[in-house]
């Protein structure tokens, strides 16, 4: 994987966390690459999509990714998180140290960055009429 991008945390950051992403824009013909984000812990949430939060909000607004009840409960922020496969939102910054790699679901086409496509999920989900 190529390196990427590579943003400094801000001046007078005490805890900091770096942050590597999976980068991936199919319109833009280029390969994929590991963007890397160093943030300030003190302005950031606790879990892993604060993290990527933050990295939208303040940062690069170009970071593609999945959200919605950030309670652990609908499954959109399922991505690879230091080598697993979790949720961004139940995954705290804590239990993976000063350094965090992010990759999408492997075994998933990629859409872009860390959206993957799930239309494949949908279909099996909905040919066994599962009852919720």
């Amino acid at each position: 994987m190529r390196p990427g991008r590579f943003v400094e945390a801000p001046a007078g950051a005490r805890r900091i966390v770096r942050i590597q992403v999976y980068r991936y824009d199919p319109d833009s013909e280029q390969p994929p690459r590991l963007d890397t984000y160093e943030l300030d812990r003190e302005r950031c949430g606790p879990m892993v999509l604060d993290a990527l939060i933050t990295i939208k909000n303040d940062v690069d607004a170009t970071l593609s990714f999945r959200r919605s009840c950030r309670e652990g409960i609908c499954g959109s922020c399922a991505m690879n998180i230091g080598g697993r496969n979790t949720l961004a939102c139940i995954k705290n910054l804590d239990e993976l140290g000063a350094e965090v790699s992010v990759y999408p679901l492997p075994h998933r086409p990629v859409i872009k960055d860390l959206v993957t496509d799930l239309s494949q999920f949908y279909a099996q989900y909905a040919a066994i009429q599962p009852w919720l």
